[in-house]
């Protein structure tokens, strides 16, 4: 079913790779008008231009800084500016870690709650602000299997996305009465560059290593869930869709896992 999203505005964080990059794909689709938010300028603006020209959505990239509230002030800003309104926000941006309860220092502590937890609290605060106003909204936040179960990320990671699963909550209730709908997602072995460095690591591979790692990585996370394949970045994109879209017009302070049953398995699969 197209045009799902038709006349709404969106606007995603860590837009420019992996799950962002694939929610904004299925934005546009579905005929979103989009911000795009991220830190590198010239793969923002050739992702905003590619997905103008191929789906006929206005697209803007705002380059942003997700540990300044005044960078996710100004996103949200510019939503305003240059279309009227935000319908949704999906605060998806974070990059993985591999602290331990012995091993985090003062400094990992900071820059990860920072990241994880503030940008997300400041999102909400940000979208709330206008969608107030407007009547409503979709508030969706990137959070994670980690949240739920141990050893799905690193020790900072995992306490940092479950906290932004009870803020989910919490905002949701509080944000419910001017009807914005706060939700998250919790994604599981989704093969992304997040695996092999971040967006950041990745920019620094060719094509053609990248590829290869991604191959790699996608047999890997095959034996990793009941379901037999890898866990994709659309998957988490066709989520977000559902909880962008009215069909979610009920759902509110909820955590939609999205991980072929990861979390329900005791053990890991034997190879």
């Amino acid at each position: 079913m197209a045009g799902r999203l038709q006349h709404k505005i969106a606007l995603i964080t860590g837009a420019t790779s992996g799950i962002g990059e694939a929610t904004a794909r299925v934005f546009a689709a579905q005929g979103a008008q989009l911000v795009i938010a991220g830190r590198t300028v010239d793969k923002g603006e050739a992702l905003a231009a590619e997905l103008s020209d191929e789906f006929g959505v206005r697209v803007v990239f705002k380059r942003t800084d997700i540990m300044r509230e005044a960078d996710i002030a100004a996103a949200v800003d510019i939503a305003m500016t240059e279309f009227g309104r935000l319908d949704c926000l999906f605060n998806n941006a974070g990059a993985g870690e591999r602290s331990s309860a012995e091993s985090v220092t003062e400094e990992d502590f900071a820059r990860v709650m920072r990241l994880l937890v503030g940008a997300p609290v400041f999102g909400i605060k940000h979208a709330a602000r206008v969608m107030k106003p407007a009547g409503g909204g979709s508030i969706i936040n990137n959070a994670s299997i980690a949240a739920h179960r141990y050893a799905q990320g690193g020790y900072l990671y995992s306490g940092a996305k479950a906290a932004v699963t009870h803020l989910t909550r919490l905002a949701g209730v509080e944000l419910g009465p001017w009807n914005i709908r706060v939700n998250a997602i919790s994604p599981g072995a989704i093969a992304t560059p997040i695996f092999w460095g971040g967006s950041a690591r990745a920019q620094t591979l060719s094509d053609a290593e990248n590829q290869a790692k991604m191959a790699k990585l996608e047999g890997n996370l095959a034996n990793a869930t009941p379901i037999p394949r890898s866990g994709l970045a659309e998957d988490i994109a066709n989520a977000a869709l559902f909880l962008a879209s009215d069909d979610s017009s009920y759902v509110n302070s909820h955590d939609l896992v999205v991980d072929g049953g990861r979390i329900a398995m005791f053990n890991e699969k034997s190879s």
